[in-house]
C-alpha cells in the first residue's frame, strides 16, 4: 500500500511552537514521516488505529522517553496517516483518548 500523510491545522499550529523551540526538530519529523510510510503501525497502539509514537529531538537535549510524542490515526482504507497531535513530554504528561475522539471526529464530518 502506498500510505500519504495528512496533517491537521491543529497539528502544524502547534508544529510551529515546537519548531521555534526545538530547531532540529524538521529534520527528525522528516525522517519519522519516511519511516512512516514504509511502517504507519509504529508506536504504542491506543487503539481503533491510534498510535503513540515518541521520539528523541537533538536540540532538546533529551533522549526517546523525555523527547516528543506524536499522535497518528492510520486509515486503512483511504491508505492516510493522520498526524493528529504532537506535544513535548516535558509539558503534557499525555493526551486522553476524549482529545484524540475530538480531533478524528472533526476529521470525519
Amino acid at each position: 500500500m502506498s500510505y500519504k500523510i495528512v496533517t491537521l491545522e491543529a497539528f502544524d499550529k502547534n508544529l510551529k511552537k515546537l519548531n521555534k523551540k526545538f530547531p532540529s526538530l524538521s529534520i527528525e519529523l522528516a525522517l519519522l514521516k519516511d519511516s512512516l510510510l514504509l511502517n504507519p503501525f509504529q508506536g504504542k497502539s491506543l487503539g481503533k488505529s491510534v498510535y503513540k509514537i515518541g521520539f528523541a529531538v537533538k536540540s532538546k537535549g533529551q533522549g526517546k522517553r523525555g523527547g516528543l510524542r506524536l499522535i497518528t490515526w492510520v486509515v486503512i482504507i483511504a491508505e492516510q496517516i493522520y498526524l493528529l497531535s504532537i506535544y513535548d513530554k516535558s509539558q503534557i504528561d499525555s493526551i486522553s483518548q476524549k482529545e484524540i475522539k475530538e480531533i478524528i471526529s472533526r476529521i470525519i464530518k
